[in-house]
């Protein structure tokens, strides 16, 4: 079994208050959960107006499907125009790990 990892760091666009960020966060974590099938959550940031931190998991028994996965799912996001992607970190671990 492997467990995949990514966290993505955003800025959002002009966002004045959390209420506007809920708005701008909530349909990209439902839009990756319905789209790539993961597990995501808003994991960092929560009292940023204008950063946000999404994190996202899968799990497989084929670590290349991990990878692909997680890749569509970078290229999704770094494609949306409400947000800019400061940075993403993949982790991928094993039963060795």
């Amino acid at each position: 079994m492997y467990v995949g990892a990514q966290s993505f760091d955003l800025l959002l666009g002009d966002v004045r208050s959390l209420k506007e960020k809920r708005s701008v966060v909530r349909p990209i974590v439902a839009e990756l959960q319905r789209r790539f099938g993961v597990s995501v959550a808003e994991t960092g940031g929560q009292d940023l107006h204008r950063r946000a931190e999404i994190g996202i998991a899968v799990v497989s028994g084929d670590p290349g499907h991990i990878k692909d996965v997680l890749d569509r799912c970078e290229r999704w996001m770094a494609a949306r125009p409400e947000v800019e992607l400061l940075s993403a970190r993949q982790r991928i671990h094993g039963d060795d790990d």
